[in-house]
């Protein structure tokens, strides 16, 4: 085992997992079931991943890849996503994630925008290198990951390298160690560049946060985050799920591998854990060995957090607040928020995300669809007073990828030079210093009466009893828009004729009617399903509606 670290380099602390208990699992895949029904699966222990992570490394290294090279990794999630990432990362190569799923179009877009020059990847992803040269014409080395012969290599390359290992790439906390694409669930996904540092600093907050410590187990429903789990010195189990569809995962599959490994805990969107809870219910299980759940997305509905709460007895659920770019923010307990926040939230003022995290900052200042050059210029919103969301923090990204536009409005530079980040989100800070969310900025209805924010006015219609969801939509010219509610019904439960149409909307204006500040929303439509981003299935694609609806009623904006 290597003794030899990097001071910076973020993959060191898989090395230091290894030393400290170079036997313990690391890493389960599932491979297939066995006779008795249970789930079967390939292992990998700590020391066994680090020296696999530093053969692979060697490998990339022996064909062409180093400190700087811009890499995209295209990897099923399990073993070979996250040693080839440790690889990459031991290297100092920067790796680049984009999201599975986000169909064909817009993934070769983030390619040809990141201009990759190497490529480790399945054979599928190389095939589609093939088809699309020209978005691929900056990748000049292509390593084939996940098959017998890639397995074959990391042997043949393991069993040459000394017993202490291979040495990690001297980082810096400002080196550059890969770029992670955002979710696109408000406009076109963009690269965020990430340093070694930030993810340092990330991966202090989540562990200092929930008090994840060595030993545990983690089922992740979101693939990203099983990239923190090595690091942490906690197993990680493969869920049995396509990434590319997380919405058609079957409860039964994650729950078994809930019990059969002891997970201790995970995390996963509330469309996900709505989905296990609604399985579970009607038989009356429970999930015991869970201590901690995190669940994030979008707002976690109250409705959601009442079933978790007998489904998990043991376990404390957190909905942490965050973005690609910042992660985390805040966080809050389901407990506080059914013990107190809750009541706000039916109110119409928002969804209490929490307070900010040890070293977070965050302000609110006031809405500004334009760029802003200093926070000097920016103002400040007054206690209570609802504007746009602004963080800064270590883990706090500084550009995105190739992207100079967004990146000038996305920052804001201080009168010491830090960086803060402006969230695309609505919200206000109360006297308690709690960050209440309301929605994202884009997404906000601008009536001839004033703004209406998303999060504030859902929330009251959400609390019916057959709805899952609502989505808040503005008709017509930002100034002059008629707010229109979306439904989408829980299953089951959409309007079969006019007469149940008429009763579901007639108990939607009662709800609204109570509530001053949804007082003015008097038309509905109602939805079998949303169009929502691939990677939580939760984050509702508003604008998508609002264009349909606005050529549906001919609503033609100039």
């Amino acid at each position: 085992m290597c003794s030899k670290t990097s001071t910076a380099n973020v993959a060191r602390h898989l090395r230091v997992a290894a030393l400290a208990n170079p036997d313990f699992c690391a890493v389960r895949v599932p491979d297939g079931n066995a006779p008795d029904g249970s789930i079967r699966y390939i292992e990998r222990s700590f020391a066994g991943l680090d020296r696999e992570s530093d053969a692979a490394a060697a490998l990339f290294a022996r064909r062409g890849i180093g400190a700087g090279t811009r890499t995209l990794l295209l990897a099923r999630p399990g073993l070979d996503l996250i040693l080839s990432m440790f690889a990459l990362l031991k290297l100092g190569a920067v790796p680049i994630a984009i999201d599975p799923g986000m169909g064909v179009r817009a993934f070769l877009r983030c390619v040809r925008n990141t201009r990759p020059e190497a490529l480790t990847g399945t054979t599928a992803a190389l095939a589609l290198t093939r088809f699309f040269p020209w978005t691929f014409r900056s990748v000049h080395t292509r390593v084939r990951i996940g098959t017998a012969g890639f397995e074959a290599a990391l042997r043949s390359e393991a069993a040459a390298l000394p017993a202490s290992g291979r040495p990690l790439f001297e980082a810096a906390g400002d080196t550059p160690a890969a770029i992670l694409f955002t979710s696109g669930s408000t406009g076109a996904p963009k690269g965020v560049r990430y340093t070694h540092g930030m993810l340092d600093a990330q991966l202090a907050l989540v562990r200092d946060n929930y008090g994840i410590c060595p030993g545990e187990v983690d089922l992740p429903m979101l693939p990203v985050f099983a990239l923190f789990n090595p690091a942490l010195g906690t197993t990680t189990v493969t869920p049995e799920m396509d990434p590319s569809r997380p919405a058609s995962a079957d409860p039964v599959k994650i729950i078994r591998a809930i019990v059969q490994n002891q997970v201790t805990y995970s995390f996963g969107s509330p469309a996900l854990w709505a989905k296990i809870a609604r399985h579970c219910e009607p038989a009356a299980l429970t999930l015991p060995s869970l201590r901690r759940v995190l669940i994030a997305g979008a707002p976690v509905p109250i409705r959601l957090l009442r079933s978790l709460r007998t489904l998990l007895p043991n376990a404390e659920i957190h909905t942490p607040y965050g973005a690609t770019e910042v992660l985390p923010v805040a966080s809050i307990s389901g407990t506080e928020v059914l013990d107190s926040t809750w009541r706000e939230t039916l109110l119409g003022r928002g969804t209490c995300v929490g307070k900010p995290l040890s070293g977070v900052r965050v302000a609110i200042i006031p809405v500004n669809d334009g760029p802003i050059a200093s926070l000097e210029d920016a103002g400040q919103c007054a206690m209570d007073e609802v504007g746009e969301i602004i963080v800064q923090s270590a883990s706090c990204t500084l550009e995105y990828d190739n992207n100079p536009e967004a990146t000038k409005l996305a920052k804001i530079r201080d009168a010491t030079g830090a960086v803060w980040h402006r969230m695309g989100d609505l919200g206000r800070l109360d006297g308690h210093g709690r960050l209440w969310f309301y929605g994202r900025k884009a997404e906000r209805v601008m009536t001839p009466g004033g703004p209406l924010y998303t999060e504030s006015c859902e929330a009251v219609f959400n609390a019916h009893p057959r709805v899952f969801r609502t989505a808040l939509i503005g008709l017509g010219a930002p100034g002059a828009q008629e707010p229109a509610l979306i439904v989408e019904p829980l299953p089951d439960a959409l309007p079969r004729h006019a007469g149940e149409r008429a009763r579901f909307e007639a108990e939607l204006l009662e709800l609204g009617n109570a509530v001053p500040v949804t007082r003015g929303i008097q038309r509905f439509f109602f939805e079998k399903k949303f169009p929502v981003d691939v990677r939580h299935n939760a984050k509702i694609h508003r604008l998508t509606l609002r264009r349909k609806y606005e050529r549906a009623l001919h609503i033609f904006i100039a």
